[in-house]
């Protein structure tokens, strides 16, 4: 890829969790917004009919173009633009997964109006959690947080140690 994004790419552990979290079914209509490299877009899309990946951030698009490129997937929709924008343009979708916290508030209340089943947002800030939390619950989402520290082995002294990555918050909008 040859660009390091801040804040990816997922790891395939929060990935794992995340898309459980989403319940995603065969003919999904999903959105990823703040998709970053494209790695839960592409994931989605195993299984979606449609993923509609967006990201503001011009590098970001063109590591994710890469990426979706690279996977072969055909049924991604990659847009640059502010995820408020895009949305609103959006009729429907079954789930979604936010990844960035940009206009959180505001996205989140676009995503109630057009989801059909969950949401799930992945936070590595207290902030974030907070807010997140606040607007779900505010919306009429039933709210689940799963806390996920992973660690990672690497050698050290002829053995190996766990290496922790840094926490993330799994926050999950359930329609009740």
């Amino acid at each position: 890829m040859g660009v390091e994004l801040r804040g990816g790419p997922t790891q395939d552990e929060i990935l794992a969790i995340s898309l459980a979290k989403m319940d995603l079914r065969e003919g999904d209509q999903v959105a990823d917004i703040g998709c970053g490299t494209g790695k839960v877009a592409i994931a989605a899309a195993r299984l979606a009919e449609r993923v509609i990946a967006v990201d503001r951030r011009p590098e970001a698009i063109a590591v994710a173009r890469d990426a979706i490129r690279e996977a072969g997937c055909t049924n991604n929709d990659l847009i640059e633009g502010e995820a408020v924008e895009v949305l609103e343009a959006v009729d429907s979708l079954d789930c979604a997964f936010v990844g960035g916290s940009r206009d959180l508030e505001r996205v989140l209340e676009l995503l109630s109006s057009r989801l059909r089943r969950d949401v799930v947002i992945n936070a590595v800030l207290l902030e974030t959690l907070h807010r997140a939390v606040a607007r779900l619950r505010g919306l009429g989402f039933a709210v689940e947080v799963v806390h996920v520290q992973v660690s990672r082995s690497r050698p050290l002294a002829g053995g190996l140690m766990l290496e922790p990555q840094n926490p993330v918050f799994i926050i999950t909008g359930r329609r009740t």
